[in-house]
């Protein structure tokens, strides 16, 4: 398939296709003319290198543990760099489940005010509000 075709399948622009191919995430054969043409392959390949920026990994990282993917095993270097890969994204997991518990809260209480969190429903003010109004 041509790359157009490719940025089609994959909803990924011409640009970024030609991007992994410089990169070495990507390999095009090219015809007597010098298009690019790409296996269907390159459709779960494009997919992956996806997944893995959308997860947080710079291009030099996904370039690095590419060859372990398609080799279906890893070195001591890129499984420790997977480990290490992982771990930053379950940290990132639960930096973001602690951020969307928090907004949750906000929703609530926006949703069900109180006196404690609404000065306007408070039939006598807080000391705390006493002292920011003097």
């Amino acid at each position: 398939m041509r790359i157009g075709d490719l940025a089609a399948r994959t909803g990924v622009s011409v640009r970024s296709l030609r991007y992994y191919e410089e990169q070495g995430m990507l390999t095009a054969t090219r015809t007597g003319s010098g298009q690019r043409t790409y296996g269907t392959e390159a459709v779960d390949r494009v997919r992956l290198v996806q997944q893995l920026f959308a997860a947080g990994l710079p291009s030099r990282t996904i370039v690095q543990l590419l060859p372990c993917v398609d080799a279906g095993t890893a070195t001591p270097e890129s499984f420790a760099l997977l480990v290490q890969e992982r771990d930053r994204i379950t940290t990132q997991l639960a930096e973001l489940t602690a951020a969307r518990d928090r907004l949750d809260e906000v929703i609530h209480i926006s949703e069900h005010p109180t006196p404690e969190h609404c000065p306007t429903l408070r039939t006598t003010p807080f000391p705390e509000d006493a002292e920011a109004a003097a």
